[in-house]
């Protein structure tokens, strides 16, 4: 791991968001998450909470993990937003982010995805990478918001995907 990258916050505060890294706390609102996708999930809610307590520790290793998004003064997540190597690399990682259904269409993956890029740059990481189904249109407007453009597409053993890049601001 190059160790010329700080570590990013793990705990930043917006206008209307609260993103903390992930703990089993998390577990309840990521297995609804996890349900959601193609196919659902088979993971019981303790192995959720394991697998947060996993995540967590690997972030404290790497500098980098995935925030839970409360709405400020909140005890609940309603989603995440962070980083993670997925696609990417350890120099170059992936945004990801997911919102549960009832709290889509308000801005709060933009607003979380804003401020988790700026954390990143601030790491000193020159470029992001976000690895997006071509059918979903909600989470290209808001990588379009922060500046990401198409770079190529991918098809893996489920879909296509395309690869949106975003550089450092000079």
């Amino acid at each position: 791991m190059a160790d010329h990258f700080r570590t990013m916050a793990f705990s930043i505060d917006t206008e209307r968001l609260s993103l903390r890294l992930r703990t089993k706390d998390d577990a309840e609102c990521n297995l609804k998450l996890l349900r959601e996708h193609e196919g659902g999930t088979t993971l019981s809610l303790d192995e959720v909470e394991q697998r947060m307590v996993e995540q967590n520790k690997r972030a404290q290793v790497e500098g980098f993990g995935l925030l839970g998004i409360r709405r400020r003064n909140e005890e609940r997540p309603i989603g995440y937003c962070g980083l993670i190597i997925g696609r990417g690399s350890f120099d170059e990682p992936e945004i990801a982010y997911e919102i549960l259904p009832q709290f889509r269409g308000h801005g709060y993956a933009t607003e979380a995805a804003g401020a988790v890029i700026e954390a990143a740059f601030a790491t000193g990481r020159e470029r992001l990478w976000a690895t997006v189904g071509s059918w979903n249109a909600p989470s290209f407007r808001v990588l379009a918001k922060h500046g990401f453009h198409a770079h190529h597409s991918s098809t893996d053993e489920r879909s296509e995907f395309v690869w949106m890049e975003r550089t450092a601001p000079a």
